[in-house]
C-alpha cells in the first residue's frame, strides 16, 4: 500500500496568500510535515485527526536533518497516508525540494507540486513596487545567501549579481551580505544602488526598510536580528 505526498507551498506566512489548490490539499491529509514558517494560522486548514509535524530548519538552531526529513516522507507514504510537505513560500525556491523528489523517487512514490506565493513577491505588493521595470529593469534573479555551512556560497556569477540592469532577491542573506556587497562594489555596482531589507514578510509584524546596498551592508554587519528577511536591491527601488 503506497501513499502519495504532495509538496505545498504556503506563501510567506499570511494564511489568506495561500492557493485554494493548497488549502484543498491540508484538509485530506493525513500527515503534514511543515516548515517553521508554515505554522500558525495556516495549520488551522489541516482536518482534524491529522498529524502534525515540526520539521522546519532555522540558521543557528538545532534542526532537523535533510536526510531524517526525507525518509519521513518515504515511511509515511509508504505506510499508505496522505501527506503534506509543507513549505514556505514557493517549494521550488530554495526550499531543499530536489533532495525530497530524488528520496520519493528512488522509493517509487509519487507526488506533485503545488506552487506557492514567493516571499520575494509578497515583498514586492508590500512595497507597492514592481519586480521588474520597462527598461531599466530587465532581468530578475534569486540568489541565496548561504550555502550548507552557512557561507557566502563560491562561485558566484558576480558580474550577473553586478548588474545595475537586474532586479536582485537574495534570500537568507543576513550573515553574508555585508561580505556580497564589498565585492558587489568591486565589480562594479554603485554603494549608492537602492536596497530594500523586508523582515516577516506578511505577517502582522511585518517590516520594510528602504536603504542603500552600503547602508543596508554596515547595519547587517552590527544588528542582525532574528527576524526572516530577505533583501532586494537594484534599480526598480531607485525613487
Amino acid at each position: 500500500m503506497t501513499g502519495f505526498v504532495a509538496f505545498v507551498g504556503s506563501g510567506p506566512g499570511d494564511p489568506e496568500l495561500l492557493t485554494l489548490k493548497a488549502v484543498a490539499r491540508l484538509q485530506v491529509a493525513d500527515v503534514v510535515l511543515f516548515d517553521d514558517l508554515s505554522s500558525g494560522p495556516i495549520l488551522t486548514h489541516v482536518r482534524p485527526g491529522a498529524e502534525l509535524v515540526a520539521v522546519g530548519k532555522r540558521a543557528g538552531r538545532p534542526s532537523p536533518k535533510q536526510a531524517h526529513v526525507s525518509q519521513l516522507l518515504v515511511d509515511y507514504a509508504a505506510g499508505g497516508a496522505r501527506v503534506v510537505r509543507l513549505k514556505s513560500g514557493d517549494p521550488a525556491i530554495f526550499g531543499r525540494l530536489e533532495e525530497e523528489i530524488v528520496a520519493l523517487r528512488s522509493a517509487g512514490i509519487a507526488f506533485e507540486i503545488v506552487p506557492g506565493v514567493t516571499s520575494a513577491s509578497a515583498a514586492a505588493a508590500a512595497a507597492a513596487i514592481p519586480l521588474t521595470r520597462r527598461l531599466s529593469a530587465r532581468r530578475v534573479q534569486f540568489v541565496t545567501g548561504h550555502d550548507v555551512t552557512g557561507g557566502l556560497p563560491q562561485g558566484l556569477n558576480m558580474a550577473a549579481l553586478a548588474d545595475p540592469a537586474a532586479t536582485t532577491v537574495v534570500f537568507m542573506p543576513k550573515r553574508t551580505f555585508a561580505a556580497l556587497v564589498e565585492m558587489l562594489v568591486a565589480h562594479g555596482l554603485p554603494a549608492d544602488t537602492p536596497a530594500l531589507f523586508a523582515e516577516n514578510v506578511s505577517a502582522p509584524d511585518q517590516r520594510l526598510t528602504h536603504t542603500t546596498i552600503a547602508a543596508l551592508a554596515r547595519d547587517l554587519d552590527t544588528h542582525r536580528g532574528t527576524a526572516p528577511a530577505l533583501i532586494l536591491y537594484g534599480p526598480l527601488l531607485a525613487p
